[in-house]
């Protein structure tokens, strides 16, 4: 069963979507940005171990990777 992705979550993805100096942002200095948002320590983990992954992806590929990362880890 797929659970819902939490609200916090969902905004961060959707700005990471749509905003590709934001996620070059968050991949510099992750902390700051997420402290915006409303993120249990699984989640906040979970975005952690994304962006761990980000560092091998082609730039072109960052966005969809991460989103896909995080919805993947949210649904199990």
């Amino acid at each position: 069963m797929i659970r819902p992705m939490a609200q916090g979550l969902r905004e961060l993805v959707g700005r990471v979507m749509i905003d590709p100096d934001f996620l070059a942002e968050l991949q510099r200095a992750p902390e700051p940005l997420l402290a915006e948002y409303e993120l249990s320590d699984t989640e906040r983990a979970t975005v952690q171990q994304a962006l761990a992954r980000l560092a091998k992806t082609p730039s072109s590929e960052r966005r969809h990777t991460f989103r896909s990362s995080l919805i993947s880890r949210v649904a199990t």
